[in-house]
């Protein structure tokens, strides 16, 4: 994307100019979901004043159910959004020019949380089983493994019967599906939190099936890319938010106790948030905010791989930049 390489050359001059104006300074965030340590890296970075350092006013828009961030930043509620990696490339397919900017999140924390009891020790046995899957974009790294293992998802005796899961673990507890879609930092703990014993459990991480992708980026429009001034602004984000990223990592409990101060609804309990923040760090650990190539096309190979009905279709073309975290490192 050489226009945008251009206009982060040209924000590193416009700084002055960009400070001068309040709006250069506004940063509103979409969050994928609600207020927990999902997300502490930004209300820590908002916490600590490491926005304000760069000069940024910022506003954190949570998430939820009926939230769906590629719509706001399209429509304009939000100047970036965090996305999961195959959500944003099946939007960018399908029209919508988002482009990844950072990639906090360096591994995945999706995985299959399944009853021991059923008889499931590996993935060829879950053939003849009900499966838990979000949707809402969510279901893209599942289909694409099914259809690298191939196991049909069309219910039938030979496949899987997938069950759109909500985004609890009841189906799991009340026995109406033998597998559901969990993260290692929240629903696997509600599992636990539930009164079941990590012996009853058989799991299936994504990232040991080799088909994990990448997770909770931060995405922008295209067309904003080419304004130096908008450049500029996230240039700032980034940094301040890598920042309390890592501040978070080192201080999980302080970190938590952040996130728990900015959830309004009083919905989030300090131990689950304490937990998630640890689980978190782990998955945040060894990132600056640049995606690895690597890393985006072992997600771009595993969303190509989904047989007759692939994720995507082609191999998307300007998807990712390293611009902002390049000028942002420097």
């Amino acid at each position: 994307m050489k226009k945008l390489m251009m206009a982060a050359a040209l924000a590193a001059g416009l700084g002055g100019a960009a400070h001068a104006d309040g709006h250069a300074n506004d940063v509103t965030l979409q969050l994928q979901w609600v207020t927990q340590s999902q997300f502490a890296g930004y209300y820590v970075a908002l916490d600590q004043g490491f926005y304000e350092e760069e000069g940024l006013n910022v506003t954190i828009l949570p998430g939820g159910p009926d939230i769906a961030p590629p719509q706001v930043l399209a429509g304009g509620g939000a100047d970036v959004m965090l996305n999961w990696m195959p959500s944003a490339l099946a939007a960018r397919e399908k029209g919508l020019p988002v482009v990844n900017i950072a990639q906090p999140f360096k591994t995945s924390g999706l995985m299959l949380t399944c009853w021991k009891d059923t008889g499931i020790e590996s993935v060829e046995d879950f053939r003849g089983k009900t499966i838990g899957v979000w949707f809402f974009g969510n279901e893209y790294p599942f289909l694409s493994w099914m259809s690298q293992a191939g196991i049909p998802t069309d219910g039938s005796d030979d496949g899987v019967t997938v069950l759109k899961q909500g985004f609890n673990v009841d189906p799991l507890l009340n026995r109406e599906a033998d597998c559901i879609s969990t993260m290692t930092y929240n629903e696997y703990g509600q599992v636990l939190d539930a009164g079941v014993s990590e012996d009853e459990l058989v799991t299936f991480k994504y990232e040991d099936q080799g088909v994990a992708t990448l997770e909770d980026g931060i995405y922008a429009l295209e067309e904003n890319l080419e304004d130096p001034v908008f450049v500029d602004k996230m240039v700032r984000f980034v940094r301040a938010s890598m920042k309390g990223w890592k501040w978070a990592e080192e201080n999980p409990e302080a970190a938590a106790g952040i996130v728990l101060d900015n959830d309004e609804t009083g919905a989030q309990n300090e131990a689950a948030q304490v937990r998630m923040m640890g689980e978190i760090a782990k998955l945040t650990a060894g990132s600056d905010g640049s995606l690895d190539p690597a890393d985006f096309q072992r997600t771009v190979d595993t969303l190509l791989a989904g047989g007759s009905d692939p994720v995507i279709s082609a191999q998307p073309e300007g998807a990712w930049t390293s611009a902002i975290t390049d000028a942002a490192l420097n």
